[in-house]
């Protein structure tokens, strides 16, 4: 009788590895710590990690300025994240200075400034506080959380509950 309790798993060749990438890379833009991690997870020495990688950056499967532009647009026009959490969210990933920009540089200044008038007036809506200082601050706190700017924060708040 078979003893069934040791799996062993079976590794895959630099090709297949390769391969596995190229598919993870297609299905969604990825940035080289995404990939690393991947790498990692399938358990690839560093040769064949490094010999991955470079593959993928030839063939631009992996291509970190794109990443950040997709990872940018996404965030603002799905979940409707500011520019800070934005920022942070991509530095957390190691996204360079000038593909952190290339990525902001996606939002719309004017859709921007709508998106914030809209999450406000959105959150006064649903906020069921009668004091106004009260209520100025569960929406400012709504906002810094979503990532936009103190200084638009106040603009908008002002003009929706002016003091």
């Amino acid at each position: 009788m078979a003893n069934n309790t040791f799996h062993s798993k079976k590794s895959l060749t630099v090709d297949e590895a390769l391969l596995k990438m190229m598919n993870y890379c297609v299905y969604q833009d990825r940035c080289h710590q995404e990939v690393e991690k991947k790498l990692e997870a399938l358990d690839m020495y560093e040769d064949a990690k490094s010999h991955i990688i470079i593959k993928l950056l030839e063939e631009d499967f992996l291509n970190e300025e794109r990443f950040a532009r997709s990872y940018a647009r996404g965030k603002f026009r799905i979940k409707k994240y500011g520019r800070i959490r934005i920022t942070r969210e991509l530095k957390s990933r190691a996204i360079s200075a000038y593909n952190l920009k290339a990525g902001l540089s996606e939002i719309d200044e004017d859709d921007y400034v709508k998106t914030l008038r809209d999450l406000a007036h959105h959150k006064l809506s649903i906020t069921k506080e009668s004091n106004a200082y009260k209520k100025r601050q569960k929406i400012f706190q709504h906002l810094a959380y979503k990532g936009y700017e103190t200084e638009l924060i106040y603009d908008v708040i002002n003009d929706l509950l002016p003091v």
